[in-house]
Protein backbone atom coordinates (compact mmCIF):
# COMPACT_ATOMS: atom_id res chain seq x y z
CA UNK A 1 0.00 0.00 0.00
CA UNK A 2 1.20 3.39 -0.57
CA UNK A 3 0.60 5.22 2.83
CA UNK A 4 0.63 8.74 4.21
CA UNK A 5 1.02 9.21 7.74
CA UNK A 6 0.70 11.82 10.12
CA UNK A 7 2.56 11.69 13.82
CA UNK A 8 5.17 10.00 12.46
CA UNK A 9 7.82 11.53 14.50
CA UNK A 10 5.97 10.45 17.98
CA UNK A 11 6.78 6.44 19.64
CA UNK A 12 3.81 5.25 18.52
CA UNK A 13 4.57 6.91 14.75
CA UNK A 14 7.94 5.75 14.49
CA UNK A 15 6.95 2.37 15.57
CA UNK A 16 3.79 2.43 13.02
CA UNK A 17 6.72 4.00 10.16
CA UNK A 18 9.44 1.53 10.37
CA UNK A 19 6.95 -1.70 10.62
CA UNK A 20 5.57 -0.54 7.50
CA UNK A 21 8.55 0.21 5.53
CA UNK A 22 9.65 -2.86 6.98
CA UNK A 23 6.47 -4.74 5.69
CA UNK A 24 7.14 -3.08 2.03
CA UNK A 25 4.59 -0.45 1.91
CA UNK A 26 5.69 2.89 0.51
CA UNK A 27 5.21 5.44 3.43
CA UNK A 28 4.97 9.37 2.83
CA UNK A 29 5.69 10.78 6.51
CA UNK A 30 4.64 14.53 7.04
CA UNK A 31 6.05 16.13 9.73
CA UNK A 32 6.66 19.64 10.84
CA UNK A 33 10.39 19.16 11.19
CA UNK A 34 11.96 16.84 8.62
CA UNK A 35 15.54 16.36 11.00
CA UNK A 36 13.17 14.08 13.48
CA UNK A 37 13.06 11.38 11.12
CA UNK A 38 16.57 11.37 9.63
CA UNK A 39 17.03 8.37 11.27
CA UNK A 40 14.72 6.29 9.91
CA UNK A 41 14.66 4.85 5.81
CA UNK A 42 13.44 3.97 3.13
CA UNK A 43 10.56 6.40 3.27
CA UNK A 44 9.35 9.91 2.21
CA UNK A 45 9.80 12.89 4.48
CA UNK A 46 7.58 15.77 3.90
CA UNK A 47 7.30 19.21 5.52
CA UNK A 48 3.27 19.75 6.56
CA UNK A 49 1.99 20.96 9.61
CA UNK A 50 -2.15 19.49 10.11
CA UNK A 51 -2.42 23.53 11.28
CA UNK A 52 -2.02 24.87 7.99
CA UNK A 53 -3.93 22.56 5.48
CA UNK A 54 -2.59 24.31 2.85
CA UNK A 55 1.04 22.82 3.48
CA UNK A 56 -0.83 19.41 2.85
CA UNK A 57 -1.44 19.99 -0.30
CA UNK A 58 0.11 17.07 -2.38
CA UNK A 59 0.50 14.81 0.51
CA UNK A 60 -2.15 12.50 -0.36
CA UNK A 61 -1.52 12.15 -4.49
CA UNK A 62 -2.08 8.42 -5.32
CA UNK A 63 -2.09 7.23 -1.46
CA UNK A 64 -4.41 4.21 -0.73
CA UNK A 65 -4.42 5.47 3.22
CA UNK A 66 -4.40 7.73 5.54
CA UNK A 67 -3.18 7.04 9.46
CA UNK A 68 -3.17 9.79 12.03
CA UNK A 69 -1.03 9.08 14.63
CA UNK A 70 -0.94 12.63 15.93
CA UNK A 71 0.07 13.62 19.64
CA UNK A 72 -0.47 16.86 21.39
CA UNK A 73 2.30 17.87 23.82
CA UNK A 74 0.14 20.45 26.03
CA UNK A 75 -0.23 18.01 28.53
CA UNK A 76 -3.98 18.71 30.62
CA UNK A 77 -3.80 21.56 28.71
CA UNK A 78 -6.42 22.10 26.30
CA UNK A 79 -6.09 21.88 22.79
CA UNK A 80 -6.96 21.47 18.94
CA UNK A 81 -4.28 19.44 17.56
CA UNK A 82 -6.64 16.49 16.99
CA UNK A 83 -9.83 18.15 16.21
CA UNK A 84 -8.26 21.16 13.80
CA UNK A 85 -5.79 18.19 12.69
CA UNK A 86 -8.29 15.89 11.65
CA UNK A 87 -10.63 18.25 10.03
CA UNK A 88 -7.74 19.50 7.79
CA UNK A 89 -6.49 16.12 6.86
CA UNK A 90 -10.43 14.94 5.24
CA UNK A 91 -10.45 17.94 3.62
CA UNK A 92 -7.07 17.16 1.98
CA UNK A 93 -8.46 13.64 1.69
CA UNK A 94 -11.64 14.26 0.17
CA UNK A 95 -9.51 16.56 -2.41
CA UNK A 96 -7.18 14.16 -3.36
CA UNK A 97 -9.68 11.01 -2.87
CA UNK A 98 -8.27 9.03 -0.67
CA UNK A 99 -10.98 7.06 1.29
CA UNK A 100 -9.20 4.89 4.17
CA UNK A 101 -8.21 5.80 7.39
CA UNK A 102 -6.81 4.72 10.64
CA UNK A 103 -6.49 7.33 13.56
CA UNK A 104 -5.63 6.80 17.26
CA UNK A 105 -7.76 8.38 19.95
CA UNK A 106 -7.46 6.29 23.32
CA UNK A 107 -9.22 4.30 25.48
CA UNK A 108 -10.96 7.32 28.18
CA UNK A 109 -12.07 8.37 25.01
CA UNK A 110 -14.56 5.32 24.86
CA UNK A 111 -18.25 6.84 25.28
CA UNK A 112 -19.08 6.29 28.75
CA UNK A 113 -22.20 3.91 27.44
CA UNK A 114 -19.79 1.16 26.83
CA UNK A 115 -17.28 1.94 29.73
CA UNK A 116 -18.08 -0.22 33.22
CA UNK A 117 -17.85 1.31 36.90
CA UNK A 118 -14.35 0.86 37.80
CA UNK A 119 -13.23 2.36 34.39
CA UNK A 120 -15.70 5.23 34.63
CA UNK A 121 -13.06 6.02 37.71
CA UNK A 122 -10.47 5.77 36.45
CA UNK A 123 -11.14 8.24 33.27
CA UNK A 124 -12.01 10.72 35.98
CA UNK A 125 -8.57 10.37 37.18
CA UNK A 126 -7.06 10.80 33.69
CA UNK A 127 -9.09 13.38 32.65
CA UNK A 128 -7.52 15.33 35.83
CA UNK A 129 -4.00 15.13 34.09
CA UNK A 130 -5.13 14.85 30.59
CA UNK A 131 -8.40 16.31 30.50
CA UNK A 132 -7.29 18.49 27.31
CA UNK A 133 -6.04 15.83 25.45
CA UNK A 134 -8.89 13.60 25.84
CA UNK A 135 -11.84 16.46 25.45
CA UNK A 136 -10.19 17.11 21.49
CA UNK A 137 -9.33 13.55 20.97
CA UNK A 138 -13.59 12.97 21.72
CA UNK A 139 -14.04 16.14 19.23
CA UNK A 140 -12.01 14.48 16.68
CA UNK A 141 -13.72 11.14 17.05
CA UNK A 142 -16.52 12.79 15.96
CA UNK A 143 -15.26 14.38 13.26
CA UNK A 144 -14.41 10.90 11.99
CA UNK A 145 -17.86 9.37 12.80
CA UNK A 146 -19.64 11.68 10.23
CA UNK A 147 -17.17 11.78 7.74
CA UNK A 148 -17.72 9.62 4.45
CA UNK A 149 -14.58 8.04 4.75
CA UNK A 150 -13.67 4.28 5.23
CA UNK A 151 -12.63 5.12 8.82
CA UNK A 152 -11.08 2.73 11.48
CA UNK A 153 -10.42 4.57 14.83
CA UNK A 154 -8.25 2.71 17.17
CA UNK A 155 -8.19 3.41 21.28
CA UNK A 156 -5.11 1.85 23.44
CA UNK A 157 -4.86 2.20 26.83
CA UNK A 158 -0.85 2.88 28.52
CA UNK A 159 1.26 2.57 25.76
CA UNK A 160 4.42 0.94 26.91
CA UNK A 161 7.85 0.71 25.59
CA UNK A 162 8.11 -3.44 26.12
CA UNK A 163 8.86 -5.47 22.99
CA UNK A 164 6.02 -6.42 20.60
CA UNK A 165 4.92 -9.67 21.11
CA UNK A 166 2.72 -9.86 18.04
CA UNK A 167 -0.67 -10.56 19.77
CA UNK A 168 -3.13 -8.11 20.92
CA UNK A 169 -6.66 -8.52 22.04
CA UNK A 170 -9.53 -6.26 20.22
CA UNK A 171 -13.06 -5.52 21.37
CA UNK A 172 -15.29 -3.73 18.39
CA UNK A 173 -17.35 -0.68 19.55
CA UNK A 174 -17.16 -1.39 23.19
CA UNK A 175 -14.52 -1.27 25.86
CA UNK A 176 -12.23 -4.27 25.98
CA UNK A 177 -12.05 -6.13 29.75
CA UNK A 178 -8.63 -6.17 30.91
CA UNK A 179 -7.10 -3.97 28.82
CA UNK A 180 -4.71 -1.61 31.53
CA UNK A 181 -1.17 -1.34 28.42
CA UNK A 182 -0.39 -2.21 25.22
CA UNK A 183 3.30 -1.76 24.03
CA UNK A 184 4.11 0.48 20.96
CA UNK A 185 5.32 -2.44 18.52
CA UNK A 186 2.20 -4.35 19.08
CA UNK A 187 -0.19 -0.87 18.80
CA UNK A 188 1.32 -0.54 15.09
CA UNK A 189 0.78 -3.85 13.91
CA UNK A 190 -2.87 -3.45 15.17
CA UNK A 191 -2.99 -0.19 13.26
CA UNK A 192 -1.08 -1.80 10.18
CA UNK A 193 -3.93 -5.26 10.65
CA UNK A 194 -6.92 -2.97 10.43
CA UNK A 195 -5.61 -1.15 7.39
CA UNK A 196 -6.06 -4.39 5.57
CA UNK A 197 -9.12 -5.66 7.14
CA UNK A 198 -12.77 -4.88 5.81
CA UNK A 199 -14.27 -5.43 9.23
CA UNK A 200 -12.23 -2.55 10.61
CA UNK A 201 -13.94 -0.09 8.06
CA UNK A 202 -16.18 2.31 10.40
CA UNK A 203 -15.62 1.05 13.37
CA UNK A 204 -14.56 1.85 16.96
CA UNK A 205 -11.55 -0.63 17.77
CA UNK A 206 -9.84 -0.97 21.67
CA UNK A 207 -6.54 -2.87 21.93
CA UNK A 208 -4.69 -4.05 24.62
CA UNK A 209 -2.12 -6.82 25.04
Amino acid sequence: MKLTVFGGTGPTGREFVRLSVAGGHEVTAVVRDPAALTELSGLTIRRGDVLDASSLDGSMDGADAVVSALGSRTGRGPTTVYSAGIDNILGVMHAAGVRRLVALTAVPVTPRSQRGPSEKLLDRVLHLFFGGGYDDMARMEQRVFASDVDWTIIRPPKLTDKPGTGEYRLATNSSLRGGMAISRADLALAMLTALHDPAAVRVSLNVAN
